[in-house]
């Protein structure tokens, strides 16, 4: 049995990959201020939910994305949206643990093409870019 072929081709401009490497590193998360964060009156008897399902797939979204427990995703959250400036609440770890039980979830499948892009807007949270399938 022969032996594997060593690796031919050898990295030549090393500066564009440095940059490269520290490009896997770039965090950026964007909230849409127009996002429905607190959900309309549901027409319904009972107390109507403090927080929209976008709100609780953004906090699980981070949970999953950073392998956070429910109580380090509230503080991550809570801290993003200060940085941004949103005085949003955020569900606190029972609502979280109870409302992702019956969260419908639906991340569409793209190929690998570049860098993960999470975006988050009105409509709800879309993961994009390579990695999509471990969300899954």
């Amino acid at each position: 049995m022969s032996r594997p072929l060593p690796q031919s081709d050898k990295t030549k401009n090393w500066p564009s990959y440095n940059e490269a490497l520290k490009q896997r590193g770039s965090l950026t998360i964007w909230f849409d201020p127009d996002m429905v964060w607190v959900p309309s009156p549901t027409g319904k008897r009972g107390r109507q939910p403090l927080y929209s399902d976008a709100a609780i797939q953004t906090c699980l979204t981070m949970k999953v994305l950073f392998g956070m427990a429910l109580r380090q995703t509230t503080g991550f959250v809570e801290s993003l949206l200060r940085l941004v400036g949103l005085d949003w609440a955020v569900p606190d770890f029972s609502t979280l643990s109870r409302r992702q039980k019956a969260l419908a979830v639906t991340i569409p499948y793209r190929g690998s093409q570049g860098p993960l892009n999470l975006l988050i807007d009105s409509t709800g949270i879309k993961a994009e870019g390579e990695g999509e399938w471990h969300a899954r």
